[in-house]
């Protein structure tokens, strides 16, 4: 469904990705982990055309999309929720989650699939006309989610979903994750804690300052040694 074959990514002299290659299949949550500063957040956008690639591959549904501009990337049905939400502030929960389906033509699909936001959110639809800016770090997350589930994805990317969240609300978000998948949505997952991220995933990679070091199995990469002195505390 998704592979990147030998990316790299500059900013400036700096070398952010190196070689990086990856592949998702069709139904999978993959995971990708890594440090602060390992190129993680560069790998998404790279994906959704937000930082341009100086060469290597991205193919999504057997096309090459790594030249394409963002807007069609996201007509192709590649979503993201951004690292910090970027919900708007200023506009209500509503308007955030009309702005999803922007590009979208499908006037009553668009309804329905605001009707299965709100059932699967339903504090949304308690806040549909509050301001973004004032809801809760937890709904804002909820709300930058239902925003990118709006422009109905086939592959939905997520960035540190579970950053700055109390642990009750983290779980919360990973249930939430397991059931977007559990409905046919294809996810790629980038996320800080490594032993929630691989719990809920078929398959990880390990992003060590721009290289991928380990792959593999998801509950196989949690019992090596070194990812668990490295990212799982032991």
């Amino acid at each position: 469904m998704f592979e990147i074959n030998n990316l790299n990514v500059y900013y400036g002299v700096i070398h952010a990705l190196r070689d990086v290659s990856l592949k998702i299949n069709q139904g999978e949550i993959v995971t990708l982990i890594g440090s602060n500063g390992a190129g993680k957040t560069t790998t998404l956008r790279a994906i959704s055309g937000i930082t341009p690639s100086k060469s290597g591959e991205i193919k999504f549904m057997d096309e090459n999309i790594e030249k394409a501009k963002t807007m069609q990337i996201v007509k192709s049905g590649i979503s993201q929720v951004p690292e910090g939400r970027r919900i708007f502030p200023d506009m209500s929960v509503l308007e955030n989650l009309q702005m999803g389906a922007y590009l979208r033509k499908d006037k009553e699909e668009i309804r329905q699939d605001l009707e299965q936001v709100y059932l699967r959110f339903p504090r949304l639809k308690d806040r549909r006309t509050q301001l973004a800016g004032t809801l809760s770090g937890g709904e804002q997350q909820m709300l930058a989610m239902g925003r990118a589930l709006m422009a109905k994805p086939k592959l939905l990317l997520l960035d540190e979903p579970s950053m700055g969240l109390s642990p009750v609300l983290v779980q919360e978000i990973f249930q939430i994750i397991k059931d977007i998948n559990k409905t046919g949505t294809t996810i790629l997952l980038v996320e800080q804690n490594a032993h929630m991220a691989l719990s809920i995933a078929n398959r990880a990679y390990i992003l060590e300052t721009g290289e991928i070091t380990m792959s593999g199995d998801a509950s196989e990469l949690a019992q090596s040694d070194a990812v668990r002195k490295a990212y799982l505390g032991g």
